[in-house]
């Protein structure tokens, strides 16, 4: 059986992109139709309530939006888009003023009434705004109470399956769902519709977001065949906390606070080891910090459960408690002293800065669908800096918002929609009730597929590691295809949603692994050993996955430095600083 309903705008996810999106939306028309779908309970789920650390914003009296732009460019090693990272420091602005002034979130101050600016790792200024250590839970809770007062329609609990054409293919005509309470599958069809369903690495054995985050939109768009940009660059948080492999605490993120704050990091040997990788320490970006840690690991200086240790108490134990009360009571409700002992972590996938390639507008190749948050790609580049994520997400989300909104205005139809294609998409859906069992369950299978992606498409890589990941990739996805589900109930099939989520998480992260082989250098989140440079600046270039009938192609683009070259500033003081590397062997360096 399979329901449908028609709607103006449609928005899949409802974290900050997407609920911007229908602030925006609704505000620009309110005669709009808008039906925000989400996999959870809206406000309940998603990344941006996780968000801990804050929101980036050049609002200080020593920033500007010129020095932020280029610690976001700096930052992403020179392969940011960069009209979207214009677009990104100039507008975040005016949406922390609004998410103060008009939405009712209230950020940490100074004594003088202004805003609290923190330190954040890769920036020339403190630019990082905040609630405590618990940013994302207060713009994420101002955020619904004002859609609930809006006549926005809900789908809770809806699984999107498929982003479905026209019958022509040259505009989208909906999406396809399956109501995840009763399993009844609905087509919805809408004029425009947002893809903000949020990122989420979770193919790697230690991750932040919650589980039920598996690479849904971006999943949908490589079937559909839309360009998805920099999918290799995975960003792996270096501070996830490491509390045993029997609990799902592990990965749970130590925000990059700690370390801006003055926090020091230790092997296992008690050895404060990040001076001998870069000459900024702890406030080192990410993914030097999270390469040294591995390092660190590789070499055998672990601490009992394999990872390494963060200590704040040199800071004086009652100021951490009263600066990181978020985090010394998450620590200690683990059984660990984060304001006075010392905690184990360790580099957890956390952010993907690849994505569907969209327009400063947030307009994608294909009519009627946008982008926002997490799901486009071109923001970061190589490297997301701390407290861009959120910025981002509410940035652009508020664009989507009022672009689609003109959109439907001027040129927005509801398309008839390719039946052929929402068929053989309710088809795939409903493999494993027609698979005969399989050897392994499915639990087994996503704890295979972590394997896999943590030891050959990691932190470090190599082509001979890629190959190989690549190849037990292929193997997964033919034990996952024979695998059938025992429970024939469509109702609150657990499940069969998971048989779901690893079916996208296998076609992303083989994405990311063709994407990895083809990116024969060192770029941010991206490190090859056997290719430790990073090359020339001048001739950078990006990875375009398209997904075809006979599988992928991977094609490289040059960036295009639309705003600063390689060389040059915005800023006269501002000093692009190399880092200090610490050879590890032959061919191998951070």
């Amino acid at each position: 059986m399979l329901e449908r309903l028609d709607t103006d705008i449609l928005i899949l996810g409802s974290g900050g992109a997407g609920l911007l999106a229908a602030l925006h939306a609704h505000k620009a028309d309110p005669e709009l139709k808008i039906t925000i779908a989400v996999k959870g309970l809206m406000g309940k789920c998603g990344c941006t309530r996780m968000v801990q650390g804050g929101y980036n914003v050049a609002m200080s009296a020593d920033d500007s939006v010129e020095r932020h732009f280029m610690d976001t460019i700096v930052g992403g090693k020179w392969l940011p888009n960069q009209d979207l990272a214009w677009r990104l420091c100039e507008t975040a602005v005016t949406r922390v003023q609004e998410l103060e002034n008009e939405l009712g979130c209230y950020f940490d101050r100074e004594a003088d009434g202004s805003l609290h600016h923190k330190a954040f790792a890769g920036q020339t200024a403190d630019r990082t705004v905040h609630k405590g250590d618990l940013t994302g839970i207060e713009i994420i809770s101002r955020l619904m109470e004002q859609v609930l007062a809006l006549s926005v329609d809900r789908l809770e609990e809806h699984r999107a399956l498929a982003l479905i054409p026209n019958a022509t293919g040259d505009a989208l005509a909906g999406v396809l769902m399956v109501d995840m309470r009763t399993g009844v599958m609905r087509f919805v069809r809408a004029q425009a519709v947002l893809l903000a369903t949020g990122g989420g690495p979770t193919m790697y054995r230690y991750y932040t977001p919650s589980g039920e985050k598996s690479m849904d939109g971006l999943a949908m768009a490589l079937r559909l065949g839309l360009p998805l940009r920099d999918m290799e660059m995975v960003q792996f948080h270096p501070t996830g906390l490491l509390a045993g492999k029997d609990t799902r605490m592990t990965g749970t993120v130590l925000e990059e606070g700690l370390r801006g704050a003055g926090g020091h990091l230790l092997n296992g040997e008690g050895h404060r080891f990040m001076f001998d990788y870069d000459e900024r320490g702890e406030r080192a970006t990410r993914d030097i910090v999270s390469r040294a840690i591995y390092a660190e690991m590789r070499e055998g200086k672990t601490t009992p459960n394999g990872g390494v240790y963060i200590a704040m108490s040199h800071l004086g134990v009652e100021d951490v408690r009263k600066k990181f009360s978020g985090m010394v009571k998450r620590c200690a409700d683990c059984g660990f002293d984060l304001a006075g002992g010392r905690v184990e972590v360790v580099p957890t996938a956390h952010y993907f800065m690849g994505g569907l390639i969209c327009d400063i507008d947030t307009k994608t190749e294909l009519p009627g669908l946008f982008v926002a948050g997490e799901d486009a790609g071109g923001v970061h580049g190589a490297n997301r800096l701390g407290g861009n994520g959120v910025a981002n997400s509410t940035v652009f989300g508020g664009i989507a918002g009022e672009v689609m909104a003109t959109y439907v205005q001027e040129a927005g139809v509801l398309h008839a929609p390719d039946e052929a294609r929402i068929e053989s998409e309710i088809a795939r859906a409903m493999l494993p009730f027609a698979a005969d069992g399989g050897t392994h369950n499915v639990n087994y299978l996503r704890e295979k597929l972590m394997d896999i992606m943590w030891e050959d498409v990691g932190v470090l890589r190599t082509a001979t590691g890629i190959r190989n990941g690549l190849s037990r990739l292929a193997e997964l996805k033919a034990e996952l295809l024979a695998t059938g589900i025992g429970d024939q109930q469509l109702m609150f099939n657990v499940t069969w949603h998971d048989w779901l989520n690893l079916y996208n998480l296998i076609d992303i992260s083989e994405v990311i692994a063709e994407a990895a082989l083809a990116r024969e250098n060192s770029r941010g989140a991206h490190f090859r050993e056997d290719f430790p440079e990073a090359g020339t600046m001048e001739d950078s270039d990006f990875t375009v996955v398209r997904g075809l009938a006979d599988g992928l192609n991977v094609t490289r683009e040059p960036v295009e430095f639309s705003i600063v070259k390689p060389g040059q500033s915005l800023i006269e003081d501002y000093e692009e600083k190399a880092p200090q590397v610490k050879r590890l062997g032959a061919d191998q360096c951070l």
